[in-house]
């Protein structure tokens, strides 16, 4: 190499190093002297060519001088909000409204931020073609302060290694921090600090769970994960104990008596919090009259309570495999409000005045009173739906009627129908899995749903359309759900297209009637399971908004949540909005609304995700006694070191490495889905069929391995 070359390479990595002193500290300006410093040059003639630089980046517009000699990494003047997305290397993409693409900051800007966090971004002169970048300079709000790990002890202090893997540092934990925790156990560590010049964030461990793999530290180590509280502070279930499930004479004139109506629930075998019940009774004009009745939560629940407090902080119940953590303490959710039958129960409903033809003639909002001649399991009505005999029949076999008409009507309209498979466990007393079963959507699941979905419109349609058929205006709690993304559609159509299923994604209207076509053509095919979750991962996700977009899956113009306030939040303040207009009140502020909204929708989504995670806990854990055995599944996803493979018996999920292929060296191509052998050509893709045997069954990650046969 000559010496020009040499030189020209110190230069560039000189040039690197100014970069990366500057963009540490993006609101200072430095002379040539301090960043010679800075940078560990003291030679003179060094610090020439550190002048030099400097003046070269200041023409190409890479740093500015803000006064005679002092240089600073230039930025935009602005400051951008966002949400942290972090990557397993520790860099991360920071999410924002107030810019298009997403913020790429690296390992070295992150100023302390973590997963999740509110953080406000400097953003960097962007140059041409390039991925926005910045240097995040303030934690506005964590998302999060408490993470689950394992500890690892040293002898004067500890390191907890977290369970999440969008969490890649581990805290460093003092010795007076570490609570009697013993090497290797699974806890709950606190963040405390992270101190501006050391590598791993500070925290204290607040609770020992105990040893890893074992089921309730399994479990406990979910709800901690996801922020699900194990159970209620003591005021709460004392304010719930307190509440008389009387009924009361003043507040039953208050109310339309429904108690003398043939009246019915509809619900799972396991479950204890009936929400909703269903009256049917026959006019003298001879059409039907069907009340959709609704748990009044609201009516014990005030607004100033603690129990209102908790109700609003958890915002929904969570159902993990083995317990459910109610959103309401249980004198609420399984006594008080549950609509037991022979039991009176005050109640908030929609009634609709309906033909033979399901068409809404009238309906009716407000408060009520029933009382439940009896609780159906979804089998027991799925029964007299199918041989026409047992109790109630002729309300049953009406309803059903009803709701097939309402459902063809709907699918007429555009909705979706996503009838995937619910993977459910068989538990033994100690919580042991005994066998898998899949819950599968029948005519009397579709009874209630085509109810619930008729009253939760209706009450919406009641409150956000105006009397010229415009959008009334007034603040209200939607569910909303916004259109798929173009990109994702474009995917999945040139994916199905492997199967020989297509999608026309022309318009709203076509796209929704091709998924319909193929989700119905994939039906009881080796690759259903995974088309259809391929399809619900293109859609938009729904969430609760005060701002009306409408249901794209629904195919509703006004679409909210009324008919389960024993948990979820959301519906509790549908109740409360729909009485404030039914008293001729005036509006209430949106702003408040859509913040509760945001806040559900988060909840919500936590709940979903620690529902899922204990699910992948429990098929782990079932598998665990079939290690060694073969079996048959579909590859249901491809990445660079693997396979993913869903088992057709269990639908448990787990990886085949790519090393683990022995006949060949296997290349990954990412466009097609597959992996191909580099000497024999042979291809393993998406939706292929494979047998595989168990090679091993972690807890601790939650992880199946398989080897191919």
């Amino acid at each position: 190499m000559s010496k020009f070359n040499k030189g020209k390479g110190r230069l560039l990595k000189m040039d690197d190093r100014i970069i990366r002193v500057l963009q540490k500290e993006p609101l200072k300006s430095f002379n040539y002297k301090q960043i010679s410093s800075l940078i560990k040059i003291n030679d003179r003639n060094e610090r020439q060519r550190v002048l030099l630089l400097l003046e070269n980046m200041l023409k190409e517009g890479t740093i500015e001088s803000v006064a005679r000699g002092k240089y600073r990494y230039k930025h935009q003047d602005n400051f951008v909000q966002g949400t942290v997305d972090l990557t397993s290397n520790g860099s991360a993409y920071i999410m924002s409204s107030e810019i298009e693409k997403d913020i790429y900051i690296s390992q070295r800007n992150m100023g302390g931020a973590l997963n999740g966090d509110t953080v406000n971004v400097l953003l960097y002169a962007q140059k041409k073609n390039k991925k926005p970048e910045g240097h995040i300079v303030e934690v506005v709000k964590r998302h999060r302060t408490e993470f689950v790990g394992i500890v690892q002890l040293a002898a004067h202090h500890a390191f907890v290694v977290p369970d999440s893997r969008k969490m890649p540092y581990d805290f460093f934990i003092p010795k007076e921090h570490i609570k009697g925790a013993k090497d290797g156990e699974k806890v709950i560590v606190a963040f405390t600090d992270w101190p501006k010049d050391a590598k791993n964030p500070f925290a204290k461990i607040i609770e020992v769970l105990g040893i890893p793999g074992d089921h309730d530290v399994e479990i406990h180590s979910i709800l901690a994960a996801y922020d699900l509280p194990r159970s209620f502070p003591r005021e709460v279930e004392a304010e719930a104990e307190k509440i008389s499930d009387a009924i009361v004479d003043e507040e039953v004139k208050k109310r339309r008596d429904f108690r003398n109506i043939c009246t019915f629930t509809i619900d799972p075998k396991d479950a204890k919090d009936f929400d909703d019940a269903l009256s049917v009774q026959k006019l003298n004009n001879g059409n039907w009259e069907i009340g959709v009745h609704i748990a009044d939560v609201s009516h014990f629940v005030k607004e100033d309570s603690a129990l209102e407090e908790e109700a609003l902080k958890r915002a929904t119940s969570g159902y993990l495999v083995d317990r459910v953590v109610p959103m309401l303490p249980e004198k609420l959710s399984n006594k008080v409000c549950s609509l037991r039958p022979n039991e009176e129960k005050y109640t908030f409903s929609a009634v609709f005045e309906m033909d033979e033809k399901a068409q809404i003639l009238n309906q009716w909002f407000g408060r009520t009173l029933i009382n439940s001649d009896r609780r159906f399991t979804y089998e027991e009505a799925q029964e007299v739906i199918e041989t026409g005999q047992g109790d109630l029949k002729e309300e049953i076999l009406l309803l059903d009627g009803l709701a097939k008409t309402m459902r063809q009507n709907r699918m007429g309209d555009g909705a979706i129908a996503f009838d995937s498979l619910e993977v459910k466990f068989n538990l033994d007393e100690n919580a042991e899995p005994i066998g898998v079963y899949f819950k599968e959507s029948k005519d009397a699941n579709h009874l209630v749903e085509e109810f619930m979905l008729l009253a939760n419109r209706s009450v919406a349609r009641f409150i956000g359309k105006g009397k010229n058929g415009q959008p009334s205006g007034k603040t209200f709690v939607y569910r909303i759900h916004d259109n798929p993304d173009p990109d994702k559609l474009f995917d999945l159509n040139n994916f199905v297209k492997q199967f020989g299923y297509s999608l026309n994604t022309k318009t709203t209207e076509t796209t929704s009637q091709s998924i319909n076509k193929m989700l119905k053509q994939v039906k009881g095919k080796g690759e259903a399971n995974m088309i259809e979750k391929l399809t619900v991962r293109t859609m938009a996700k729904a969430v609760y908004s005060t701002k009306n977009i409408g249901h794209y899956g629904l195919s509703f113009d006004y679409y909210s949540h009324f008919t389960s306030p024993i948990r979820r939040y959301p519906d509790m303040m549908v109740h409360r909005l729909l009485q404030h207009y039914l008293d001729g009140k005036k509006e209430p502020s949106a702003l408040i609304y859509e913040d509760l909204c945001k806040h559900s929708s988060a909840r919500e989504k936590l709940a979903t995700e620690a529902e899922r995670e204990s699910i992948k806990y429990m098929q782990v854990r079932f598998m665990e006694k079939h290690i060694g055995e073969d079996f048959m599944g579909v590859i249901s996803g491809t990445m660079d070191f693997g396979l993913f493979v869903e088992l057709n018996d269990s639908k448990c999920e787990g990886m085949i490495k790519i090393r683990d292929f022995k006949d060949d060296y296997y290349l990954f191509d990412e466009k097609n889905h597959c992996i191909v052998g580099e000497r024999k050509g042979k291809v393993y893709q998406m939706g292929d069929q494979i047998k595989i045997r168990v090679k091993n069954a972690d807890l601790e990650k939650k992880q199946l391995d398989f080897v191919p046969i």
